[in-house]
């Protein structure tokens, strides 16, 4: 009894003396999640694992660091603030890490491995390097270029005898023996671009490069595009001190889309060679791959309905194409990298959603199905690794929980389809890398984390035995999060049932202290759309868990619509967005309503991008059962968001005018009576401003009265510290305003 008595009092005491995790220590360095590695790559001949690290006084400043396999040390490669004090980016650069997804972060962002092993390429400001790690200090680095324009996309050729890259969107080469440059494409410039991808490619497709090259160093196939038919955009960036007017290509749903073609060209130089696309000018050239004997060529061509896709197989000397497989959606198409030619037959690995589940298959190179790999009612998520000597598929999937991300493999003789070997040993988030296009599979890496354990990046055998930490990243009295684990929360999970039968998982974080005798106020954070799944038993936001230690439940629905459930979930939203999204969120904030310790009058819900507009349609749809919602950088007419995303759910205007009327703010903006705060950067080039200027005019109009704040000179993720302290401070400052009225 004393001794219990006294763990208690030691307890409190902790407690008590654990620092309050405030939103300003949120964005603060170093990174709470502790020194997350980043682009972790592999590298070719196995004896290196490549990473990126924020530093400890600066969590988006990058370094390249590498990880010997052999003396498991960990290495500083490149401090690039030694190397680049004062980094100044070019907008085309700022525009490409905002497409990437990648705007926060400075310094080294990107890297490439050269086949050897030994050197690794990177740009940084207007230079590109070439870094060789088994040279002494003082000679490791080589300058390849220096330029007063962007550089763009670097690579080195597989051979390693060539780097290239984009440059006044026409693409060079540096032959690395005799350091001689070439030009390859010379009609770049206006709106004619080579060896990139289009904005669309870029910010809907995951297309990151525009030029791919044959495995044997001799051919490099590459997109060009013209966007003259796309309509220039006048916008104005407004910024602290000065506005700008920016004329962007911005294809709204339903205007012309760029025109694409296709080239090949040697690295030498001479004429380029276009492959025949087809006949529909209006498609989106979606994908490109070699095959690994350099002969053929495959490229993945899809309508602008994308309801259709074809796998399409070129000869490289002939330019002659097959057909070799089609995949029809009445819905849509979703893109995937998971495409594997093999090595040792005329066969390759490919990804289908026919079946209404995401899984692999087998095919032969005439286009014949060989055989499933994967088989059931669960999704995988991507094709990781291919390993033809022992005759395994690696692959990562939601076979056992929705929330959770596995890795597991199967044979590729079809004969384990139904029951695939779970590989990754603790439930929870994995996020797995194998060495990229190897035919023997020796190790991966694993990120992995769940709701007590952040980010670990480890090294496994093929069987999933732990080998080695990259990054421990153990919990301890070194860790950031160290003075704050006392008062660290855990989500409960658990899943209602939707009109149809199927589950909606949920995640719920209960407040500090929580008594089950009280009534809470819910903090509703929602992102809805279908892209993205927010439940997940993975490290959580840090700022979910401050609302939750400052007495809110917090609460996350993943509503049909949401990936890696199955076509059946996914497509419902086909036709019309923001009705079956906002029906389940609706239904899920009814669920908390009846539960005991909910104070169902004082629910706020906050999303950002489609959580921004499923934020809004909820306050239009729902005022009754919502107190108060904060709209970040929300889409608000659909008709002003892109082609390529839009369409994929909506069709074009022309086609579906009902369904883009329906699917706008406007048609239930009437029903919004309850107090809404809306954000929005003055330079988004994503989400445009325009969305929000629309907004606030019509909600003048029906003199609704709403509290605004906008950020000059951000983009849609208000990259900085300061403005992501600013937002997330205005919103916690609003839900209080709203939904605490008694404190």
């Amino acid at each position: 009894m004393h001794r219990t008595l006294g763990l208690l009092c030691l307890m409190c005491t902790l407690s008590a003396a654990a620092d309050p995790l405030t939103i300003e220590r949120i964005f603060a360095d170093p990174a709470l999640a502790g020194p997350t590695p980043r682009g972790v790559k592999i590298a070719p001949d196995g004896s290196r694992v490549g990473l990126l690290r924020g530093r400890a006084d600066d969590q988006h400043q990058l370094d390249l660091w590498t990880y010997d396999l052999k003396t498991r040390a960990l290495h500083l490669a490149v401090d690039s603030r030694q190397l680049l004090p004062n980094e100044q980016l070019s907008d085309v650069e700022k525009g490409r890490r905002e497409r990437a997804r990648i705007a926060d972060f400075h310094g080294i962002v990107d890297y490439v491995w050269a086949p050897d092993g030994r050197r690794v390429l990177f740009t940084l400001g207007d230079t590109l390097y070439l870094y060789n790690l088994d040279a002494p200090t003082a000679t490791a680095l080589t300058t390849l270029i220096q330029s007063a324009e962007p550089l763009l996309d670097a690579q080195v050729s597989p051979k390693g005898q060539y780097v290239s890259y984009v440059r006044n969107q026409n693409l060079w080469v540096i032959e690395l023996a005799s350091g001689k440059r070439t030009q390859l494409t010379h009609d770049g410039g206006g709106a004619v671009h080579n060896a990139e991808a289009e904005f669309v490619a870029q910010e809907e497709m995951d297309q990151r490069s525009g030029y791919w090259w044959a495995p044997d160093d001799a051919a490099i196939a590459y997109k060009r595009f013209d966007e003259t038919a796309v309509p220039l955009v006048k916008r104005m960036e407004l910024h602290a001190d000065h506005v700008d007017v920016v004329e962007q290509r911005y294809p709204a749903a339903g205007d012309p889309n760029v025109t694409v073609s296709l080239g090949l060209v040697a690295p030498t130089g001479g004429d380029s060679r276009f492959i025949d696309l087809g006949s529909d000018p209006d498609i989106y050239l979606a994908r490109v791959d070699w095959a690994p004997d350099s002969h053929q060529l495959a490229f993945q061509r899809l309508t602008r309905s994308q309801k259709r896709l074809d796998l399409v197989l070129v000869d490289r000397m002939s330019l002659a194409s097959r057909m070799v497989l089609t995949e029809i959606s009445t819905a849509w198409i979703n893109l995937h990298e998971d495409l594997h030619f093999l090595t040792k037959q005329s066969a390759f690995v490919w990804a289908s959603e026919r079946s209404g589940m995401k899984h692999l298959y087998l095919y032969g190179l005439d286009g014949t199905l060989l055989r499933p790999l994967s088989v059931g009612n669960w999704n995988i998520d991507t094709l990781l690794a291919v390993d033809e000597y022992s005759g395994l598929v690696y692959f990562d999937a939601n076979k056992e929980a929705a929330s959770d991300r596995q890795i597991y493999a199967v044979r590729l003789d079809g004969t384990t389809a139904t029951h695939p070997q779970r590989i990754s040993l603790q439930d929870g988030w994995h996020d797995a890398q194998f060495a990229h296009g190897a035919n023997r599979v020796g190790l991966y890496v694993d990120t992995y984390s769940n709701p007590t354990t952040p980010p670990q990046v480890a090294i496994h055998a093929p069987n999933g035995q732990h080998l080695a930490w990259i990054e421990e990243n153990a919990l301890n009295s070194t860790h950031p999060y160290w003075p704050y684990r006392e008062q660290h929360l855990t989500p409960e999970y658990g899943h209602i049932t939707a009109d149809d039968g199927q589950r909606l998982e949920y995640q719920l974080i209960k407040p500090l202290g929580f008594d089950p005798s009280k009534k809470y106020p819910v903090f509703l954070r929602v992102y809805g759309g279908p892209t993205s799944q927010q439940v997940h038993r993975g490290w959580q936001s840090a700022f979910d868990i401050y609302m939750a230690q400052h007495g809110y439940l917090v609460f996350m629905l993943d509503n049909r619509g949401t990936p890696r459930r199955g076509r059946k979930f996914s497509d419902a939203i086909a036709g019309q967005l923001g009705a079956i999204e906002v029906k389940d969120q609706l239904d899920g904030i009814r669920w908390l309503g009846s539960q005991s310790f909910v104070d169902a009058k004082h629910i706020g819900v906050f999303g950002w991008s489609y959580g921004g507009y499923m934020t809004l349609m909820l306050l239009s749809k729902g005022s009754d059962l919502i107190a108060a919602g904060a709209a970040v950088a929300p889409v608000t007419d659909w008709r002003l968001y892109d082609t390529c995303y839009t369409e994929r759910y909506l069709e074009r205007p022309l086609v579906n005018p009902k369904g883009y009327e329906q699917s706008a703010v406007f048609a239930a903006l009437d029903g919004l009576h309850s107090p809404l705060f809306l954000a929005h950067g003055m330079a988004d080039d994503n989400v445009l401003f325009a969305n929000s200027t629309s907004l606030m005019s019509e909600l003048q109009k029906r003199n609704v009265q709403f509290e605004l704040m906008t950020y000059p000179g951000a983009k849609h993720g208000l990259s900085t510290p300061q403005m992501k302290t600013h937002i997330y401070t205005s919103i916690k400052n609003f839900m209080d305003a709203h939904l605490k009225p008694h404190s």
